[in-house]
């Protein structure tokens, strides 16, 4: 009699429950680690009294250590877009124009907001495939001889297209102009995950988050200034308020804040960092390129695409993966949240329903990511995309061999 394969004694039933723990793989917030969780639920501090003061300015200049830089950092309780705003009203005036490269839609927001404000946004298109086009930002800066534009603003790491642009060499295409713009980084989705060297690179402004690489939840901005962009405030006139830099500064000088500060983020932040230096800052960068790198060789063993199409531009915190036309891609995250219990990021704008975002950045291990990708691949296949098998092994056989 031929065998049979053992029938379950207990068929699947719908439940309303999933198993397991959720995996969150959008590019951000990301999951927060318990050790900074359990900061984070610590009584709250008189934020007027000498015990803060205190913890503050330590805060602080383990703040700028992530920055690598010895300028202030401000730190607002909003999300990275308050910070945005800050970076213009505080060194721009009405009219003022300023350059930007569309590489996607991060960067076309920020656009966006320098329009509202009464700024003169000059904006360079690109494929949103690759990063800043450095070329195109020198002859823009090389023909401003009469220096209307005030700013250069770019941002590191697209999070809706997996790119990453070369902040060096921005600043050195500004210098080889010599243009005295100043030049605006958003690395929200770069900072603690990819190497970001703010005094070395001259950058005037960076803005950064919480909820990103500093593995906290959303709520903290950051806004890293130089001398230049602290001068330029004194004669901006754009109107600010709350997103007053000076406020901040002075009242910052002691450890203390002009409105209520958002207290146990700052002890999530501070854990946050001991752990980012204790595990090393390069350290921490070469574990996102590695599993980046194994993302990506996943990706092309299933015989996919990723949007960014420049290698020197691949970003190390977030890879966006087109499905074939034809396909779905928002159908195959619905699939993988309802059938695996995870998470990915979607298409923004004109990549809506194109590309899928895998998040691979926070506090992140390399079980974590294969379980990811295997994730992703049970879609794959249960969505009846077209692809090949192996992405996982692929995945798998790289992370062996480079620890």
């Amino acid at each position: 009699m031929a065998s049979q394969s053992p029938t379950p004694q207990h068929a699947a039933k719908p439940s309303g429950r999933q198993p397991g723990r959720h995996f969150l793989h959008i590019p951000g917030p990301t999951n927060v680690p318990d050790r900074v969780l359990r900061a984070i639920d610590n009584a709250i501090l008189d934020q007027r009294g000498p015990a803060f003061g205190k913890f503050s300015l330590a805060l602080q200049e383990k703040v700028r250590r992530v920055f690598k830089t010895t300028q202030p950092v401000i730190m607002f309780p909003s999300s990275g877009s308050g910070a945005w705003e800050a970076a213009l009203v505080n060194t721009l005036s009405p009219g003022d124009a300023v350059l930007m490269c569309r590489v996607g839609w991060f960067a076309t927001l920020w656009y966006e907001m320098a329009r509202r404000l009464g700024l003169e946004p000059i904006l360079i298109e690109t494929d949103w495939r690759r990063g800043a086009d450095v070329e195109a930002i020198a002859e823009q800066l090389r023909r401003d001889g009469a220096h209307r534009i005030k700013a250069v603003c770019m941002v590191h790491n697209e999070t809706s297209t997996g790119v990453t642009s070369r902040v060096d060499e921005v600043r050195a295409a500004m210098d080889a102009a010599g243009h005295p713009a100043l030049l605006m980084v958003d690395t929200i989705s770069s900072l603690a995950s990819i190497d970001y060297r703010h005094d070395e690179w001259k950058v005037d402004v960076c803005i950064g988050g919480s909820q990103k690489g500093l593995m906290l939840p959303a709520g903290l901005s950051f806004t890293a200034v130089s001398a230049k962009a602290l001068a330029a405030q004194k004669t901006a006139r754009l109107p600010r308020a709350y997103w007053d830099w000076q406020a901040m500064l002075d009242n910052n000088a002691t450890g203390y804040f002009p409105y209520t500060p958002a207290t146990n983020l700052f002890y999530g932040l501070d854990v946050a960092i001991d752990m980012l230096e204790e595990e090393g800052l390069d350290n921490v960068f070469a574990r996102h390129d590695r599993h980046a790198e194994a993302t990506r060789r996943a990706v092309r063993a299933w015989g996919l695409e990723t949007q960014c199409a420049e290698p020197r531009h691949y970003s190390s915190t977030v890879t966006a993966v087109r499905v074939p036309d034809g396909h779905s891609a928002d159908a195959l995250r619905a699939s993988i949240l309802e059938r695996s219990n995870m998470s990915l990021g979607n298409g923004l704008g004109p990549l809506k329903d194109k590309v899928f975002r895998i998040g691979h950045l926070g506090d992140l291990g390399d079980l974590q990511m294969i379980g990811v990708l295997g994730g992703v691949e049970i879609g794959l296949r249960q969505c009846g995309i077209p692809h090949k098998p192996g992405g996982v092994q692929a995945a798998v056989d790289f992370l062996a061999g480079n620890a």
